[in-house]
């Protein structure tokens, strides 16, 4: 086989990329899960007689809740009601009966709590003749904030970006976030009881647990007041968050906050909870797509988490044994994985964990002919940045040099965006609406050994 090129393997990584979105694409998600004949609707091979229903609303929240309320709109038709759906700024799509509200992530702000408090609402006024879809995918969590009573969105900002900035798990802020919220952990299930509720989910966390995704508005939530004690001190956060948010976990622990509802509460007797797209169904498709291109594809695993740096090492040293020994499989090879790694922040630079892992990479594969490493998060948005990811080379360091990058003074001071955009290789998709945790690629070509 001849020689790949550095171009080529760069391309290939980027239609690999894409192959694995196209698999997650919300919309067409929700038309292979929920079908409507007449007036039967079909959900996960579960019925539904619509006639029984005097109402059909949509909430939800999430990155890709545009195109999945798109979706819901399309199959319901007229008998669609209407409906409220938070999502990202600049995740729109167009709608007719269900209003869409723009909100901040993953800082939440004051237009997701409105948002929410218009959920909340139409949601109060139900009874046992109407069904509600709720849509939930990544992001929505900080989509859809209610603060509880004492607690303000600014005091949960702190919190949000305090849980960030430690490097606590996705599942840990999660946790937090259910016990300070009205909505999430069960409680709008709670909320839109006796009503019936179908609920759409769209995966972004490892091993996807119903529960942790979007904080599980319509899930029963085995987490506990106990447990966001344990978390607070973990991370050494009881002395540093705000008093009103300790305060209140410190009167739940006690029993004089209510806890969120768990698996044998009644509100969920009238709730069915789908899982429309997974992580691991992006990896199958990049896998698919990285064979058809000539490649030996390796999914290396879903549910890769830990310190992103620690990682891009361990990337780093299987891109030079597969160059030395052929192993884990031989070239041209494709290593992919999924997952979602934590950064812990120590400079003050500009990124997110996609393109540190590539800038710590970076020095890993120097000199490594015809190898490429790329990482990029699935909804198009790398930290708080315009950028998915980055993607690097064999020579990106020499290339760095000659710029007069330092690559090590960027990565300490958490600034891998700056360095990428000076080389050109950031990976810009814009809003992708969809949002399946990160895809991570190793790109070898034929020749290594």
């Amino acid at each position: 086989m001849p020689l790949i090129s550095s171009d080529t393997l760069r391309k290939d990584a980027r239609h690999i990329f894409d192959a694995a979105l196209l698999a997650v694409d919300p919309e067409k998600a929700i038309h292979r899960y929920v079908k409507c004949t007449n007036h039967t609707l079909s959900v996960d091979q579960q019925t539904y007689d619509l006639e029984t229903y005097k109402h059909i609303y949509v909430v939800g929240t999430g990155k890709a809740g545009g195109l999945m309320a798109v979706a819901l709109e399309s199959i319901l038709a007229d008998h669609l009601t209407g409906g409220v759906v938070n999502v990202k700024y600049d995740h729109t799509a167009p709608l007719k009966h269900i209003k869409l509200i723009e909100a901040a992530h993953p800082l939440p702000d004051d237009a997701g709590v409105q948002g929410t408090r218009k959920m909340v609402h139409l949601l109060d006024s139900l009874d046992e003749h109407d069904l509600v879809f709720c849509v939930l995918s990544g992001g929505g969590s900080a989509l859809m904030p209610l603060p509880v009573s004492g607690v303000t969105l600014e005091e949960k900002q702190a919190v949000t970006g305090q849980l960030l900035a430690c490097g606590a798990t996705i599942n840990e802020i999660n946790t937090i976030r259910k016990h300070i919220s009205q909505v999430k952990g069960g409680q709008l299930a709670r909320l839109a009881s006796p009503a019936t509720i179908v609920s759409l989910i769209l995966s972004d966390v490892i091993g996807d647990p119903l529960d942790v995704i979007g904080s599980g508005p319509t899930v029963p939530d085995p987490s506990t007041f106990a447990d966001c004690r344990l978390i607070l001190k973990r991370y050494h956060l009881e002395d540093t968050l705000p008093s009103s948010v300790v305060q209140h976990l410190i009167e739940g622990e006690k029993g004089q906050a209510a806890e969120t509802p768990k698996p044998e509460d009644a509100v969920f007797n009238r709730v069915q909870n789908v899982l429309i797209a997974t992580g691991s169904q992006a990896l199958e498709a990049a896998r698919i797509e990285a064979e058809r291109r000539g490649y030996h594809p390796m999914i290396l695993s879903s549910s890769i988490d830990g310190e992103t740096r620690e990682i891009a090492r361990v990337y780093a040293a299987i891109a030079r044994e597969i160059h030395t020994s052929s192993q884990p499989v031989s070239p041209p090879a494709c290593i992919i994985s999924g997952g979602e790694t934590t950064v812990t922040l120590l400079g003050k630079g500009k990124g997110g964990r996609n393109q540190e892992f590539v800038l710590a990479a970076a020095p890993g594969i120097k000199d490594l002919d015809q190898t490429v490493v790329f990482s990029a998060g699935t909804d198009g948005t790398d930290g708080p940045t315009d950028a998915a990811g980055a993607i690097a080379d064999g020579f990106t360091m020499e290339r760095a040099e000659q710029g007069g990058l330092n690559a090590e003074a960027y990565l300490n001071d958490n600034d891998a965006y700056h360095f990428f955009q000076a080389l050109d290789d950031l990976i810009i998709t814009g809003p992708t609406n969809t949002n399946v945790m990160d895809l991570r690629l190793l790109l070898v070509g034929p020749h290594a050994v």
